[in-house]
Parts: C-alpha cells; structure tokens; sequence
C-alpha cells in the first residue's frame, strides 16, 4: 500500500522523476522544450509555483511550492501530457517515467536555499558543465535576468540570494554537496527533526473528512495510480498507441470511453484535466460525464 505524501498548501517541495529504468526520455532540444512548455502550463493550469528546474537526459527536478494543494494533480497532468507526447513521438506502448514521482517537503527559505542550490548543481555533479549558470536546461539563467521564461518565480528566488554574484558565489562554493535528508515514516524531509511534527499537524488540520480513509490519509495520494502507469497498462491490453485511436469510428469510440474511465478511476483525474488530453478535447465536461456513466453502466451488466 502506498505511502501519504506529507504535504499542505504552501508547503515547498523539492521534486524528482526518472525515465523508467534510467533510460534517457529527454535527449535533444526539442524534447526538453516540449517539458518545458508541459511543466509552465501544468503550473498555470494547477496555480503551483515554480522555483527552479533542471532537465536531464534520464530526469527532471522541480523546487516548488504546493500553493493550492495540487500538486499531485500538477504532477499527473505534466507527467501525463509529457509520456503521451514521448509516445507519439517515438512510439512503445510501455512506461515513460519510473512509477510514483519522488518528493522531499522542505522545512523554511534556508533548507528552500539549499535545495535551489543543490537543483542547480546537478549537471556540475554530473560533469556536463563546471559552473551552473552554463547549463540551458535549468532555471540558472533565470535570475537576475532581464529575460523571463514565465515558468519560474525568478523574484522571490532572487530575494532569497539577494544578489546575482551572491547566488552563484553559493553555487560555486558548494561543489558537490549532497542535501541531509532525512527519511521519516512521511517521507524525505529536508529541515529540523521537530520540522516532521509541526508539518503533519497542518497536514492533518487541512483535510477535509470527506478525503480520509481509515488511516487519516488522503484517498487521492494513497490509491491513485500514476497517469503514466494507466495509459501504458491501457496501451498494452489493447495493442494500439492512443494517438492512434481513431475517435470517428465505433471500435474509437469505445476504446476512448474506457480510457476515461481508467483516467477517471485509477489515476483519479477530474473531468477538467481528462478534457485536457487531446484524445478528449472536442468533447465537453458533460459528455465526458455521459460517456463515463455508460462506460461504467455496460461493464456492470457484462459481470453480471
């Protein structure tokens, strides 16, 4: 059984996913574009802040703030729309990313700083570039720059550091400098060992009853599968890529209404994200709704 992820709203995170077996999903220009125009629109879409990022060949990480308590639905619509588009592109009906992303909640703006840094590090750890600020697939050029991106808070990162030698005064001085994580029954966290206490009391008062199980934990980061995991699963049982799926003709149609309601029931999308997908575009809120009470009501009578 999965783990409840400690989070809340407000609650900064330092975010990691790999390609599935370590295999590199992100090689080339124009793929490492396509994320980036996936993770600003996720962030608009789901109202999460973004503070850094850094794409490499075989994963990505994000520092970012789960300003409206999204973040799992953040996550499952960058994922989803990234692992789709990988698919059409390159073709497999097997998975894109590794499982369940992995997160670390961060305690305060010093452990925050400490993150950003050790994010922006990655590819100098990994030997790609000496300094930071050299490598194109992160936010290091973001700061303290006159040119903006619309994905990360370039302004309060650069309040953090206060100035541009400061900030890469850090990165340099801190080489290749591991994170002290610290691994809880919650999870990674990054902060004090009295931080574990005081996060899951705001944790626990920011859940609604309606969104508990037995446990206390949230039914949504405890039984949901990954969008990624779903339509891979999907993709193999029927033997066909889902931008293949031809929606004009009956066999389409059908499969397309069984992909929503595994979207609907496994992954534990809302209507407004399925609609998202382009494979359900053309179709409006209440159609969706139709399509996936029928879906449900034929299988029904199939076990019976």
């Amino acid at each position: 059984m999965r783990r409840v992820r400690l989070t809340y709203p407000g609650a900064f995170h330092h975010v990691m996913n790999r390609g599935y077996g370590g295999n590199d999903i992100f090689y080339g220009n124009k793929n490492k574009n396509q994320f980036l125009d996936y993770l600003k629109d996720a962030s608009k879409k789901m109202i999460i802040r973004i503070f850094a990022y850094c794409i490499m060949d075989t994963h990505y990480h994000l520092v970012l703030e789960n300003t409206t308590g999204r973040m799992s639905d953040f996550l499952k619509l960058l994922n989803g729309n990234y692992g789709m588009y990988y698919r059409k592109v390159f073709g497999g009906i097997g998975y894109v990313f590794q499982g369940r992303y992995k997160s670390t909640i961060i305690e305060n703006d010093a452990y925050l700083i400490q993150s950003l840094v050790y994010l922006l590090q990655n590819p100098v750890r990994a030997g790609i570039v000496h300094h930071a600020e050299h490598y194109i697939w992160s936010s290091a050029s973001d700061y303290f720059s006159d040119i903006a991106t619309g994905i990360v808070d370039a302004e309060f990162v650069n309040q953090l550091f206060g100035t541009k030698d400061a900030l890469f005064g850090i990165l340099d001085s801190m080489g290749k400098q591991e994170l002290a994580i610290q691994t809880t029954d919650y999870g990674e966290v990054l902060g004090k060992k009295n931080f574990v206490k005081s996060a899951l009391r705001k944790f626990e008062r920011r859940q609604k009853p309606s969104e508990q199980s037995r446990g206390g934990q949230r039914i949504d980061e405890r039984y949901f599968d990954p969008v990624e995991k779903v339509l891979g699963e999907f993709e193999r049982m029927n033997g066909v890529k889902i931008w293949d799926i031809n929606t004009t003709t009956f066999k389409g149609k059908r499969l397309r209404g069984e992909l929503l309601v595994q979207l609907k029931d496994r992954a534990g999308l809302k209507y407004k994200e399925i609609a998202e997908m382009d494979i359900f575009s053309r179709l409006s809120f209440t159609s969706l709704g139709s399509i996936y009470r029928n879906i449900k009501k034929a299988y029904l009578k199939k076990v019976k």
